[in-house]
């Protein structure tokens, strides 16, 4: 039997398509534009994900994220923030394909219902990656210069990690 959730895409194609009809748009040009539109899109932001994603892998490699997180310890830990999502915090705003790779292991090291493990999922979850965000959308516009953006955007990632530590502790009982 054919559930109506298995249809709901091709129905909202098929209803793209014949309001697109009804006006008597040209469908198939539309697309090819949005197309067009799309793969410039997409061929002027790749410098700078190329650029993003080769410093996040020098940034691992060389050992500076290790450093930064034993440097950031004690914040943390007056934060409440437990020792084993500081690299997750510290890669967050910059790769959201890092910062898996990190909440991976830190799933796999202390477990999910752990206290760490609660708080970086909750910290994944309501956090952004800031720089790639940043780098994609403004390189997208062609804005050049961010200028509040970067350090508010910031605050708010520090915040979201801050608060994460604190509804875990609320939520499902100290550490």
């Amino acid at each position: 039997m054919i559930r109506f959730t298995d249809c709901l895409i091709p129905l909202v194609i098929g209803g793209i398509l014949l309001f697109g009809a009804c006006r008597g748009t040209d469908v198939f040009a539309s697309f090819l534009d949005g197309a067009r539109s799309g793969l410039a899109t997409g061929f002027s932001i790749l410098p700078a994900l190329v650029a993003l994603t080769t410093c996040v892998g020098m940034f691992k490699a060389s050992g500076a994220l290790d450093l930064f997180c034993c440097a950031l310890a004690p914040l943390g830990n007056l934060l409440g923030l437990p020792k084993e999502v500081l690299p997750l915090a510290m890669l967050r705003p910059i790769s959201g394909s890092g910062a898996m790779v990190i909440f991976q292991d830190i799933l796999s090291s202390v477990g999910p219902d752990s206290f760490a493990g609660r708080v970086a999922g909750v910290m994944l979850g309501s956090t952004e990656t800031t720089f790639y965000t940043i780098a994609v959308y403004f390189g997208a516009a062609g804005i050049q210069k961010s200028r509040h953006t970067l350090p508010s955007a910031l605050s708010a990632d520090l915040t979201g990690f801050v608060i994460s530590a604190l509804l875990v502790r609320l939520l499902f009982g100290v550490a």
